[in-house]
């Protein structure tokens, strides 16, 4: 009894430190698509360029990329205890996008500030994947698919506070810094799992299993592969969907019509992560992976098709789109961890993601450029690149290649 009632306890322990550190993540990641969210009404308000607007998302991403490049050379997921990492860097993002409130819109201190929200917020998401994956060996894919269906849910939210802030863009930054607050205290109670390692000592040459491990090297395409088409069509579906609507409603009903619809699209991957998961703990990770990323590419091609049509048409494949596009990028993650060391997996999931997100920075920074010579439709449409090659960089890690 004293053995069943301790597994009732771990139990209860992993249920609870599992659902406050998704909370914490949905709330903290509300900061990622604050710049995505305003960008309209504060352009109308200051009359940013193309070239400012795209800085305002991309700094973002660019932030991201040398913060989770130094703490994975530097080995912060693996060295240091997670819940403080990922609380301390909260109150860090929190405070730098709060100042934006005190900035010229689109100037350098601003876009500056959002690169420090980045690089600040590659302390809380590999981290919070660090403290997932110390939860559990098998069930690994359900609980980082979980995970990723909070940072999915918080990402989309600064698009429903836009919606419900009107439009002073002030009222979106505001609430997003409280609630990455609220955050920070959240992840203090969560608790750290059975299957948590800590590294003994800095190793700079980890992250070198990126390229000599050949699992891992996939899994890294793979997310290579989603991450083209992920951030690209997050932080650009709002201003693509205005664009369509517009061919069928006024302009200013396009343009809040867009707020509603950009949140739903990007929420609705957080119902699918979970399920995702949880099928990939069975069917297989890699096979999850392409199976999703085949209907987000078919999804990118038929957008692009449907583009300026009916407008329900163009919702329901969008939809569909944020449905597919995110339930992956868990199970690119789980199988770096499943390959790699315990004591290293920090590292090399935080190297991961500062991969994936330099990536993004092109893909986010060209979007607007691309559309403004060849038009959104097709620069949706060549989003669908990005799953074909994650597709083949995934082949190779199939259950039955591996046996």
């Amino acid at each position: 009894m004293a053995t069943q009632d301790g597994v009732n306890i771990n139990k209860q322990l992993k249920l609870r430190s599992i659902i406050l550190l998704i909370v914490a993540e949905i709330l903290a990641m509300s900061l990622w698509f604050v710049s995505a969210a305003i960008l309209g009404d504060m352009s109308k308000e200051a009359n940013l360029s193309a070239g400012s607007q795209a800085a305002l998302s991309s700094a973002v991403q660019a932030g991201f990329v040398l913060g989770a490049i130094l703490s994975a050379i530097l080995g912060i997921a693996d060295r240091y205890e997670p819940r403080f990492v990922f609380a301390f860097f909260c109150i860090v993002a929190a405070c730098s996008n709060a100042l934006l409130l005190f900035t010229p819109p689109g100037s350098a201190i601003a876009i500056g500030l959002r690169a420090i929200t980045g690089a600040s917020l590659a302390g809380v998401y590999p981290v919070g994947m660090k403290i997932a994956v110390g939860w559990g060996q098998k069930d690994r894919g359900l609980l980082v698919g979980l995970l990723v269906g909070g940072l999915t849910l918080g990402s989309a939210s600064p698009h429903l506070l836009a919606y419900f802030g009107g439009t002073d863009w002030r009222n979106t930054v505001a609430v997003a810094s409280l609630l990455a607050t609220v955050a920070a205290f959240i992840v203090l109670a969560v608790r750290n799992g059975p299957f948590h390692s800590k590294a003994a000592k800095f190793n700079p040459t980890v992250i070198t299993q990126a390229w000599t491990n050949k699992s891992i090297r996939r899994a890294y395409g793979g997310y290579l592969g989603h991450m083209w088409e992920l951030y690209a069509m997050w932080s650009w579906i709002g201003v693509a969907l205005a664009v369509s609507f517009s061919f069928q409603l006024p302009e200013y009903q396009a343009a809040e019509f867009a707020k509603l619809m950009a949140f739903i699209i990007i929420a609705a991957g957080a119902l699918s992560c979970g399920i995702a998961g949880w099928v990939a703990d069975r069917i297989g990770k890699a096979e999850l992976t392409i199976i999703a990323m085949a209907f987000s590419g078919v999804c990118a091609l038929l957008f692009a098709l449907t583009f300026g049509g009916n407008i329900w048409i163009t919702v329901i494949i969008a939809v569909i789109w944020g449905i597919s596009i995110i339930p992956d990028s868990a199970q690119f993650s789980v199988l770096v961890a499943d390959h790699a060391q315990g004591e290293q997996a920090g590292s090399l999931l935080t190297f991961q993601t500062a991969l994936g997100f330099a990536l993004t920075i092109a893909t986010v920074q060209l979007a607007p450029l691309v559309a403004s010579k060849v038009g959104w439709p097709v620069m949706m449409g060549l989003l669908a690149l990005g799953p074909l090659f994650g597709i083949y960089s995934m082949w190779g890690l199939r259950r039955q290649t591996t046996k």
